[in-house]
């Protein structure tokens, strides 16, 4: 192994990230480093320059775009109050209701609107407030709030996922969006029994059950809503269209219903397009800067490198994989989701592959590890969303935090080592 690229290349990245340089040029930035090590200054910049713009020459990331813009409609179109009132006839009389509501909420809107930050925004400023009412503390509340909202992105449509399937060479985008159900859904139940107990030993209000009308009303209101889910991924899955043409049917499902529940007007649409340029410019900078590191890091065959080195720890899959997590974990804390999927993904594949994990499982599983990233400081940008929106500090949100982050973490684990939570559905419907 060649270490001078390597050294090179994990200083300058680091160092560039603790002088305030943004991910994305630190990226671009330690990758050109790097290749002139070996190459003369010319030859790097032009190859950095090139792999930047041939990563994102893939059909599959027009997705993006499409998404981020349905999202952006979904979450201006008045979508998380007709979620909130159905969540809330659902579970409002469960101790804890308020946030038990939070996290099927958050759960629904991150999963349709495709960003937790999205989610964490819209929950924190409808729920947050009426949280505190009926005497929640606003740090349990950021808490319930922050977590929850990572949840949709396992939860598909994901544009995460999709970022995986672009980094893994091609794993189905059908079969990860079937295999996110039963994991995204399984962590959104330990964190609702966690914040149950929480409620229940804090002694906060429990609201009244709603009647069979008011259940059915709710849902009939959130029902258009909730039938992008249906649309979108039934589409994909029975052959009608590909992920990509989902995403546009996705635009023009979310346009007609903002329109129909006079949530937005044309005069709107302007600042929704402007928003979801701003969003969509720089997820495909970090992927495209990401593509840079990742065909250096192959060039000076790291990815092998760390493989041996791995599996010459241990041929167990149990300890293996124990460690993939815990570094995937730390991975988390420092840096952003996007650009860690592109660049751990050829890190990792291989040596999970050569384990007999299934790459399906794999993408769920490193998706969901860096959902407990966006919990985290320095880098966790829906805790730093979910702390500003409720008015108080990290300091004070850690401690109702712990127990829910914990949860999480067991959940991932149950979701490592039971392969079945994530392959059943794909293997259901042939994927």
């Amino acid at each position: 192994m060649e270490y001078i690229p390597v050294i090179i290349l994990v200083l300058s990245f680091i160092s560039l990230l603790l002088i305030g340089v943004p991910v994305a040029w630190s990226i671009a930035m330690s990758s050109l480093l790097t290749m002139m090590a070996s190459f003369p200054v010319l030859p790097a910049l032009t190859t950095v320059s090139q792999r930047i713009g041939t990563g994102l020459d893939s059909f599959a990331l027009l997705a993006i775009p499409f998404f981020i813009l349905s999202g952006q409609l979904m979450n201006k179109g008045g979508i998380a109050h007709r979620l909130i009132a159905f969540a809330k006839t659902l579970v409002g009389a469960l101790p804890g209701g308020l946030a038990l509501i939070n996290v099927i909420s958050a759960m629904l809107m991150g999963a349709i609107a495709g960003s937790a930050m999205a989610s964490a925004s819209a929950m924190g400023s409808i729920l947050g407030p009426e949280m505190e009412k009926e005497g929640y503390s606003k740090e349990f509340g950021a808490a319930v709030n922050i977590t929850s909202s990572t949840i949709g992105l396992v939860i598909p449509p994901s544009n995460v996922l999709i970022v995986y399937s672009l980094a893994s060479g091609g794993v189905s985008i059908a079969a990860l969006f079937l295999a996110g159900y039963i994991p995204g859904i399984l962590t959104g139940l330990f964190l609702m029994i966690v914040a149950s107990f929480w409620a229940k030993k804090k002694k906060y209000k429990v609201g009244k059950r709603s009647s069979i009308k008011e259940v059915v009303k709710t849902f009939i209101a959130a029902f258009p809503s909730l039938m992008l889910l249906v649309v979108v991924i039934g589409g994909i899955v029975t052959g009608i269209f590909t992920a990509t043409e989902a995403s546009a049917i996705a635009v023009l499902y979310t346009l007609v219903l903002a329109f129909w529940y006079k949530e937005i007007f044309i005069k709107n649409l302007p600042q929704i397009f402007l928003d979801s340029c701003g969003t969509t410019a720089i997820v495909m900078l970090l992927i495209g800067a990401s593509m840079s590191m990742s065909w250096i890091m192959s060039y000076e065959n790291i990815p092998q490198d760390i493989s041996n080195l791995l599996l010459g720890v241990s041929d167990n899959p149990i300890i293996v994989l124990l460690i993939i997590n815990l570094l995937l974990l730390f991975v988390g804390i420092f840096m952003d989701m996007t650009p860690a999927v592109l660049i751990f993904t050829p890190i990792f594949l291989p040596i999970i592959t050569k384990l007999g994990m299934d790459p399906v499982q794999f993408g769920i599983v490193m998706v969901l590890n860096l959902c407990i990233g966006l919990c985290t400081p320095p880098v966790g940008s829906v805790l730093f969303v979910g702390v500003g929106i409720a008015n108080t500090t990290i300091e004070k949100v850690v401690k109702p935090l712990l127990p829910l982050f914990v949860s999480m973490i067991i959940a991932l684990f149950l979701i490592t080592y039971f392969p079945e939570l994530s392959l059943w559905l794909p293997r259901l419907f042939g994927l």
